[in-house]
């Protein structure tokens, strides 16, 4: 039986990219327009796994999804980078010249901005997703409407670029986690990263006591991102990536951070993207 996979957006869209290159073409997709709706799919049991952004090389993180992963006590089983590029399509047959508006999703539209700048008669709509209005320009033949979509929005639509990769910033990656319910997904010699989430107490150097222990385990620190305990004013969760060499290195850290540290909670422990 195929995997049933939850993804952000539509067929065509950078999740679906993702999802398809981290478990191949075998897959049911679960389209949702909401990351809270993609997280319910994963609770329900509609998806057995879901795919979800969670920063950008360019925007950095998506601060929402962490506390979604969290609140929800979902589990990250791995990680996929994926280059973005952002191409212009239109119905076939269309020139640019005769476009009067892009449709995108703000993100998307942002990262253009030079690009779109050229053409003063071209007017910006901002969309929930960059597939679904590759989609809608099909399905309801809008000519002079373009949208920016991924390549394979286009093969999908039947939709033609002209004007490939338009991002301003070529060199652009997003990073997306693999949830699942559980957590048992690797075997321990097959671990090397894992994503925590800590709260540390008010004391003068708490924070740098944590990050030495880390240091002091052969942790390398990849990503730290704070964001504000809602139920407590002024105090602060940690959010924080750590890749190693040896698992047992992690478990020392993971028994010590677990005295040291407030609410200390493992969000996932799996295999670093970025080493093949």
């Amino acid at each position: 039986m195929d995997l049933k996979i939850a993804i952000q957006g539509i067929k065509g869209s950078n999740h679906h990219k993702v999802a398809k290159d981290y478990f191949g073409d075998a897959i049911n997709l679960v389209e949702c327009m909401s990351f809270d709706k993609l997280v319910a799919s994963v609770l329900d049991g509609t998806a057995d796994k879901a795919v979800m952004a969670i920063e950008n090389s360019i925007a950095g993180s998506i601060i929402p999804n962490y506390n979604l992963v969290y609140h929800n006590n979902l589990h990250i089983i791995g990680e996929q980078y994926l280059n973005i590029n952002h191409n212009l399509m239109v119905l076939k047959g269309q020139d640019i010249s005769k476009i009067t508006e892009v449709r995108s999703h703000p993100m998307a539209l942002l990262q253009c901005m030079d690009f779109l700048k050229q053409y003063d008669h071209i007017k910006l709509v901002e969309d929930v997703d960059t597939a679904e209005t590759a989609k809608q320009i099909q399905e309801n033949q809008l000519a002079h409407v373009a949208a920016i979509a991924p390549d394979v929005a286009a093969e999908l639509y039947n939709l033609e670029i002209i004007a490939p990769a338009i991002q301003t910033i070529k060199n652009n990656a997003t990073r997306f986690i693999i949830l699942k319910k559980e957590n048992k997904e690797w075997p321990k010699e097959a671990i090397n990263k894992a994503s925590l989430r800590f709260i540390t107490d008010h004391k003068r150097g708490s924070l740098a006591t944590v990050l030495n222990v880390m240091s002091d385990c052969h942790l390398n620190l990849t990503k730290i991102q704070s964001l504000p305990v809602i139920e407590t004013p002024w105090k602060y969760a940690f959010f924080v990536d750590v890749t190693f060499d040896a698992y047992q290195n992690f478990a020392k850290a993971k028994s010590l951070l677990k005295i040291m540290a407030e609410d200390f909670r493992v969000l996932g422990e799996y295999k670093n993207a970025l080493i093949k």
